[in-house]
């Protein structure tokens, strides 16, 4: 990877749908170099080029971040199990005082509730679930600010 490949990506955070000959442009290249490029990125799963919808608008009003407490020869299983589920976005294996941080988005509190109690709370090896209910959203970013990228 090099400088021309990061001014590719920074570009495409701004704008995930611009063409190969918009980013041509504007990183002073032809065409055909951003699609050789980016053919590459994403061969070698450096980037993957996605949709985001904004959970908000397409009706899911409840988003948590998911601590868990989990036996410590569990912790793989049960974050493999909350991977598998619609409901989660995303599932960390940590360290500090919980094991495992999963973030959910459901369509109302009551699917909260039972998500949690029918589902996540009867998975083997959880001990203690915390959660903690996003009010706000102040910044979403996706992968790593390419600005901070040394080569």
């Amino acid at each position: 990877m090099d400088q021309l490949d990061v001014r590719i990506i920074t570009y495409l955070q701004d704008d995930g749908t611009a063409t190969n000959a918009g980013i041509a442009r504007q990183v002073g290249v032809s065409e055909e170099t951003v699609r050789r490029r980016l053919k590459r990125l994403m061969a070698d799963k450096v980037i993957k080029v996605v949709a985001v919808p904004d959970a908000v608008r397409m009706g899911y009003q409840s988003q948590v971040i998911i601590g868990l407490q989990v036996d410590a020869d569990k912790v793989d299983a049960v974050a493999d199990e909350l991977a598998t589920m619609d409901e989660v976005t995303w599932v960390s294996v940590t360290t500090g005082s919980f094991d495992i941080f999963a973030w959910a988005t459901l369509k109302s509190s009551e699917a909260l509730s039972d998500f949690l109690r029918k589902r996540v709370g009867l998975i083997v090896g959880v001990r203690k679930m915390e959660t903690f209910i996003n009010l706000a959203s102040k910044k979403e970013e996706y992968g790593i600010n390419m600005g901070a990228v040394t080569l």
